[in-house]
Order: C-alpha cells, then structure tokens, then sequence
C-alpha cells in the first residue's frame, strides 16, 4: 500500500521513553502510522533535513508538516483524531498543567536515576550525548552527583509513586476514571523508562500493587498499528507535499511575532541542541510553526510548542 501525505509518520526508536508516550498514545487513538527507526545518537542525516536540525526524539511527519515535542505531537492527534479523546473530562487546562511536570521534572528525575545508576557502565559517547543533553554543560560532574546521590533522587521518585497508588486505589482503570487519556500516557512513560533501565525499578514498583495495575492496563492498551517505513520513504513524502497550516498569527504576542518574521527555535535550555531556523507561518499562545525550504524535502513547516521553547528572531 503507498503512503498517503495524510498517513502518520513517527521518527522514533524502540527504547525511547518518550517515543513510548507518544506510541501509547496512538494506542489510545487506536490509529495506524508507520514507524521509521532512527538512529539514538546523531548525527541523524536522515532526520535533520525535515526537522531543520531538532534531534529530539520522537518527531511526527504528517505529509509536509514536521511535529517536534511530544506535547505539540499530542496537540495535533487530538485536533486531527478527536475521538476518543485524549481529555475525557472538562479539566483540560490542568491535565496540561501537569503534563508539564511529568514531562519535566519528574522525567528529569528519572532520566537522573538511570543515568546515575549505570556509573561508568554507559557508554562514552551515550554517556556524553545524554548528559549533555539533559544535565547540561556541567554533565560529567552531575552525572556523578546523581551516583552518589542515588537513594535522595530515589526518595524524590517514591513519594509520587505513592500518591499514583492512593489515587488509583478506588480501583478505577486509568488515571481520569474508566477511559484512558493524554496524562495516562504521559505518566506511563517515566514508569516504562524506570522498570525497564534501572535494575532497582521492578522492586520499588512491587510496594505500590494499584500502580502495577493501571501500568498493565496501559501496557494493554498497545501502540496502535504500525508498519515499517524506510526513512528515504519519508523524505520523498515531503518532498511531493504540502504544507497544510494556513498562514495566522494571534494579536498581542509577547515577543511581537507575526507571519513573516524569521526566527530560530530550540529547546529552553543549556544542552548544545541546534536551533531550527525559519519563517513564521502560524503562530498560537501553545505553538509555532515555521517554514522551511531545501533541495531534499522541498517546503516543510516545523511545529513547535511554546513552552520550554526559546524563540528569537
């Protein structure tokens, strides 16, 4: 069967945690996509000419329009796919709210406790790419801290998991009642990156059984389905398509953007990661798309969300 411009593309590798948020949650969608696996370390030479140089994983591809984020990846399932929802309640607002501290925070502690227990297991250059992109310019010295701070970072872990327990202890399936939702997946991924990379996760998993329980419901919810795309497939997709956003900006942004101005946008933080440069095409209060052109994919729009990004013209 060929590939539609309007079919899914996800640009991700098996043992990504965050790629595995993203894969529940086109479970949850029950959609079908095709999987290109890219490679965990760059360079990426077949990923960067559609994302402009984001290296985050997982990216999106619908056609010509390129999703970076897995919270901009969410955004447009739901606005393409609203049913089943992924906020099956009217507490939308705070279900972002906190995704943004699982995506965060929490994840942050997890990737700590992963990283910190492997010592001087992990490979150098794995060691080197990971630290340096979520422990900063600092890494080596941090990655230290987090080894020999490992029962404190553990500690900071357990107390949430708790509350998860208590929560779910009404025996309720998923985290909002009976249907599953975005902050379902969202949670799912750091307990998926915990159980299956750090040796201590299965233990500290066993104290809390209503936990264990939603894990497997999610678990049991699967990826959707999906069938494998070679990633030459994907560039060729969105070199014989187009964009499909319309040009709009909204009144009163903060940084004075509006359609037509070139920025650069990366990550809101200390990591090295190289900004993606580009025309404003539409521009929201939740995200930012810009307008790309080259030889290899012709006319892309890169979509990013606004928060934890830096956008500077």
């Amino acid at each position: 069967m060929p590939v539609n411009a309007s079919d899914i593309i996800l640009h991700n590798y098996p043992q990504s945690p965050v790629a595995e948020k993203i894969r529940v949650a086109l479970g949850i969608k029950g959609l079908a996509w095709y999987d290109v696996e890219i490679p965990r370390l760059p360079p990426k030479p077949l990923l960067t000419p559609l994302t402009g140089g984001y290296r985050r994983t997982p990216v999106m591809q619908i056609g010509a329009d390129i999703y970076c984020d897995s919270q901009c990846i969410i955004r447009e399932l739901e606005r393409r796919y609203p049913s089943p929802t992924f906020m099956p309640s009217e507490d939308a607002g705070l279900m972002w709210c906190l995704s943004r501290w699982t995506d965060g925070e929490l994840f942050s502690l997890a990737v700590k406790i992963v990283l910190g227990s492997a010592g001087d297991s992990l490979p150098e250059d794995f060691a080197k790419d990971r630290g340096l992109l979520y422990l900063g310019e600092n890494w080596a010295a941090r990655l230290k801290q987090a080894n020999d701070q490992l029962p404190h970072l553990v500690a900071q872990l357990r107390a949430p998991l708790s509350w998860l327990n208590q929560t779910l202890s009404d025996g309720r399936v998923f985290l909002l009642g009976p249907a599953p939702a975005a902050i379902d997946a969202q949670f799912y991924h750091v307990v998926w990156f915990i159980r299956g990379r750090w040796d201590g996760g299965p233990s500290l998993f066993s104290e809390f059984p209503h936990l264990e329980r939603w894990e497997h419901n999610v678990s049991a919810i699967g990826h959707g389905t999906s069938a494998a795309l070679a990633a030459e497939e994907a560039l060729d997709i969105a070199l014989n398509s187009e964009p499909s956003i319309v040009s709009q900006s909204v009144k009163n942004d903060p940084q004075g953007l509006a359609v037509g101005t070139k920025v650069s946008v990366g990550p809101d933080l200390e990591s090295g990661e190289q900004s993606v440069e580009g025309i404003v095409r539409n521009l929201d209060t939740d995200s930012i798309s810009i307008e790309r052109t080259t030889e290899e994919v012709g006319t892309v729009c890169v979509h990013f969300p606004r928060v934890g990004y830096r956008v500077e013209v």
